[in-house]
């Protein structure tokens, strides 16, 4: 039994940062990996990062190196991508999402947070 809650979406300009947040709770000792996804409205849900909970490293989507960063705090409570020099392009529904170890498959996932970007 696991919760997500995200928040910190809104509008933001091109060029702009913002940062999103993910609170999990419930029985999440046995999650091993957390990520971030995003779905544009008329396209399919595309991965952005992950990091791996234990160690804490992280993987990025080609469209977001070296602009988004994923973290997570000490508690591994609250995860986190703080997104810079944002682009039209990144306009989408945000979700959080969370991996069991020896899953391939993501198993929990947040309610979403719209983040638009205007020029």
């Amino acid at each position: 039994q696991v919760q997500l809650v995200e928040s910190g979406g809104g509008s933001v300009q091109a060029g702009g940062s913002l940062r999103l947040s993910c609170v999990a709770s419930g029985y999440t000792y046995s999650m091993h990996s957390m990520g971030w996804f995003r779905q544009a409205p008329g396209k399919e849900r595309e991965w952005v990062a992950t990091i791996y909970r234990r160690a804490g490293d992280t993987v990025y989507a080609d469209s977001v190196k070296g602009r988004f960063t994923i973290s997570q705090d000490n508690a591994k409570i609250t995860l986190y991508l703080q997104m810079n020099m944002l682009k039209l392009e990144d306009t989408a529904m945000y979700y959080c999402a969370a991996r069991e170890g020896g899953r391939r498959e993501w198993g929990y996932w947040g309610q979403g947070t719209q983040v638009t970007v205007s020029s």
